[in-house]
């Protein structure tokens, strides 16, 4: 596959963002294509893991508010790039993306970086991709914070998303930070939206944020098998499951109702409710740190 590096002077504007960038290069299982992955590591090696995985079309810059306060807890805080987004490498053809090689690449990362003792955090595709991975190696993981997300597994998408989706699909302009912008309820400064649009210098770089939205598992959606899958696991996991989602997300909200009960780790966890639009990492990181801690283990 073709792929594109960002370069760095692309992100040296962003003055919000002071965390050294760290890489591991995975191989590509289908045809051995070196990628690139991007990720933060802050905090003691040796600390219980805090991974924080963002959604699309968002990079990890989305947590910088989260970051310092959960290592300042006692943790070490893992935030990758997913491939096609931020720092990571990015294929250029929607046609080398799909649901199931998200996962098997994150899965690749993950293994390499060798990580235990897991609090997953989760939002947007962070949790699709996220609760996979969970499902795939439970024994990595110790809890989950989930936001903003969910794992579908067919039915009619949200009337919300459907139209995100057609708008991804067929929109000649993809402007990704007024796109995060828009999913929050306070005002991104310029600076902010400059720094969401840093990764993608032109359109070419776009392919991964373009595809992700029809890879979403409603209707007759090839992915709907392994998101079943998946669910038997979750329906076994009863470690702390804790589910924060916001109260002004018209995606997502009231998404807990298909966690609480159904996954036995949700029973009896501080469940709770964040102020906020779908990017509540921009509108409540306070509250999102305060949920991470409440159920993150020492």
């Amino acid at each position: 596959m073709k792929v594109l590096r960002t370069h760095d002077e692309a992100f040296a504007a962003i003055s919000d963002f002071p965390f050294a960038p760290h890489y591991a290069e995975i191989t590509d299982p289908q045809d051995s294509t070196r990628l690139r992955v991007h990720y933060v590591d802050e905090g003691p090696r040796d600390a219980p893991v805090v991974l924080m995985m963002h959604g699309e079309p968002s990079w990890c810059y989305l947590y910088r508010h989260m970051i310092g306060p959960v290592v300042k807890a006692g943790y070490r805080v893992i935030a990758p790039d997913l491939i096609g987004f931020g720092r990571s490498d990015k294929p250029t053809r929607k046609s080398d993306y799909s649901y199931a090689r998200h996962v098997a690449w994150m899965r690749l990362w993950l293994e390499q970086l060798d990580l235990t003792r897991i609090t997953l955090v989760c939002q947007d595709w962070g949790s699709l991709i996220g609760l996979r991975l969970l499902a795939e190696m439970p024994d990595r993981f110790a809890a989950v914070a989930l936001s903003n997300g969910g794992l579908p597994e067919g039915g009619e998408p949200p009337r919300a998303f459907a139209i995100w989706r057609a708008f991804a699909k067929w929109s000649p302009l993809f402007p990704i930070g007024k796109i995060v912008s828009a999913g929050t309820t306070r005002r991104l400064s310029p600076a902010e939206i400059a720094a969401y649009n840093a990764p993608f210098p032109d359109q070419r770089y776009t392919a991964g944020a373009r595809i992700f939205p029809s890879f979403v598992p409603f209707e007759n959606n090839v992915a709907i098998p392994d998101q079943k899958r998946a669910w038997q696991v979750l329906e076994q996991w009863d470690k702390p499951f804790l589910c924060c989602f916001s109260d002004s997300d018209r995606i997502t909200r009231g998404g807990e109702a298909r966690f609480i009960g159904r996954v036995p780790g949700t029973a009896g966890q501080p469940h709770r409710t964040l102020s906020g639009g779908h990017f509540i990492q921009e509108d409540d990181p306070q509250g999102f740190v305060a949920a991470i801690l409440a159920i993150a283990p020492k």
